[in-house]
């Protein structure tokens, strides 16, 4: 059964996409791999989201798809995905290794056999390199020895960069889902509150609202661990007159949202207050920088120079978006290096992070690329806050 209100035709059309690319680069067929945490491939094709175990689709320049499971899921992924082709095979077992006695499972060259009648495969592009399991590279040289084994990502994930009116519809929802979380958050919290409590409102709020799970590892940090870029919340308890900084998100339909902001119980001393302040003036910045048609590199070149003029250049870690849709984050990042166009219905998240030695913060929302400027999927929360 299908658990999006993605229609299956839509599903449908990314697998012919995704076959012209494959026909376009060469390539003989693709296997697209997804693991627990990083499923965004595999589900965009098929909406099977493994649990414990790895996954991966085949898919042939001509003919079906098949989805690829571990030895437990065969009866999980019948239900979760539209696919009516799902083999399981040993390849995508979980970590644990076990044996399953008395099982059988099909090997690579069976799949094609089985899938790909009277077809060579001599380019098999792998699509997930970055999360491709070492026992599945292992298998494909051993079971494909003529067989090139190509990295395949280009040919996949442009698919993923413009968003359909489904996709896009599901993301609306999450941020708002988002939104009432983090309202919620500043409605109940206290000081003397841990970071996990803070984090167990948002949870409650965002299942509450009919969100499927967290969009990712949900931020609440107070104090010194604010500056960083990448942590969990901890037994860390939360007191006035401190950055405390949130970023939540809820998943719907598969689609990842993030709201975060810095604020704090009291009035922050005036060198932090400074630096949230300057935080949100670069965070409205970045936005006033994007629209459809424009390089991706020149937002960033003039958001760094706007930054550096204004003396904070010091503060910045990396560059001010990075897209955002089955993943919190995805491709394409926006950096000085990159080299494409902003399209209509590209989805980024605007990261806005500055940091000293003893605390950080971070402003995010998304934005939705449109002709002039930008669609805001949230924007409740761009405001300093001071309870």
């Amino acid at each position: 059964m299908n658990t999006t209100t993605i229609p299956k035709e839509e599903f449908q059309d990314r697998i012919k996409k995704i076959q012209s690319n494959i026909k376009a680069a060469g390539l003989d067929a693709c296997l697209v791999h997804a693991t627990e945490s990083d499923m965004a491939h595999v589900r965009y094709l098929s909406e099977y989201w493994p649990t414990f175990e790895t996954a991966a689709v085949f898919v042939p320049a001509e003919g079906e798809a098949v989805l690829l499971v571990g030895p437990e899921s065969g009866n999980y992924a019948a239900h979760r995905s539209f696919f009516k082709n799902i083999e399981t095979m040993i390849e995508y077992r979980e970590s644990a290794e076990p044996d399953y006695p008395g099982m059988s499972f099909l090997t690579y060259p069976e799949i094609v056999s089985k899938y790909f009648a009277k077809k060579e495969i001599k380019k098999l592009g792998v699509v997930g390199w970055q999360i491709t399991p070492l026992p599945v590279y292992m298998s494909l040289q051993k079971h494909f020895p003529g067989v090139e084994l190509i990295r395949a990502d280009d040919a996949f994930w442009p698919l993923r960069y413009v968003k359909s009116e489904n996709e896009l519809n599901s993301m609306r929802k999450a941020y708002k889902i988002s939104e009432l979380a983090v309202e919620a958050i500043l409605n109940e919290i206290k000081p003397g509150m841990t970071e996990f409590q803070v984090i167990g409102i948002a949870q409650r709020e965002i299942y509450k609202h009919g969100a499927e799970y967290e969009g990712h590892s949900l931020y609440c940090f107070c104090g010194p661990s604010t500056n960083n870029a990448i942590s969990r919340p901890t037994h860390n308890k939360i007191i006035e007159n401190e950055v405390i900084q949130l970023n939540i998100g809820a998943r719907v339909n598969g689609y990842s949202s993030s709201v975060g902001l810095p604020f704090s119980i009291g009035p922050l001393p005036e060198r932090k207050k400074r630096l949230v302040e300057f935080g949100l003036e670069a965070h409205l910045k970045t936005i006033e920088l994007m629209s459809a048609g424009k390089p991706a590199g020149s937002v960033v070149k003039e958001y760094e120079d706007w930054v550096k003029a204004k003396g904070f250049g010091q503060y910045m870690l990396y560059g001010p978006c990075h897209s955002i849709g089955m993943m919190e984050v995805e491709k394409p990042w926006m950096e000085s290096t990159s080299e494409y166009d902003l399209q209509e219905n590209m989805t980024f998240q605007v990261d806005t992070f500055f940091y000293e030695s003893d605390f950080g913060l971070r402003w995010e929302n998304g934005v939705i690329i449109k002709k002039g400027g930008v669609e805001k999927l949230s924007s409740k929360f761009m405001k300093l806050v001071e309870i």
